[in-house]
């Protein structure tokens, strides 16, 4: 798995022109952009998530777990990219919907569950995203 985190003061996301997740801080929140591949199982979902509730990014070196900070987590398969050939990306490294699916609800599911505020994309949905990157900061996860 892979995670891209973005530090936002703002972030939105729309799927035919309705919203279906969005966070407005107070402060700062954080967007964790979530690619699948085909190894991934569930305690990697468990792991990264738990390492994004600590991970130190918000404004005096503070975690979302010290603050409370809202989380809008969205599915992204093209995280798994691989452009080394031609100028047509492959996504085989991707794992297939029915793989990533469950992994992606399971890392947002472990947010909760350690106590973040979670609002969440829609799976295989084309989707427009909207966030106001705060720094900016933006850091790739990976167990």
């Amino acid at each position: 798995m892979r995670v891209l985190v973005q530090r936002v003061s703002s972030a939105r996301v729309s799927v035919d022109g309705e919203a279906v997740g969005e966070i407005t801080p107070a402060g700062q929140g954080l967007v964790a952009l979530v690619g699948v591949t085909h190894d991934d199982d569930m305690g990697k979902a468990r792991r990264l998530a738990e390492k994004l509730w600590q991970l130190r990014i918000l404004d005096g070196e503070r975690s979302a777990s010290d603050v409370g900070a809202p989380i809008l987590v969205v599915s992204q398969f093209t995280l798994y990219a691989d452009t080394a050939k031609g100028r047509r990306p492959s996504w085989n490294a991707a794992a297939p919907g029915s793989v990533a699916e469950p992994l992606v609800a399971e890392f947002g599911d472990t947010l909760r569950q350690l106590g973040a505020q979670v609002a969440t994309g829609r799976f295989g949905a084309h989707m427009s995203v909207e966030l106001v990157n705060d720094g900016p900061v933006t850091v790739l996860l990976e167990l």
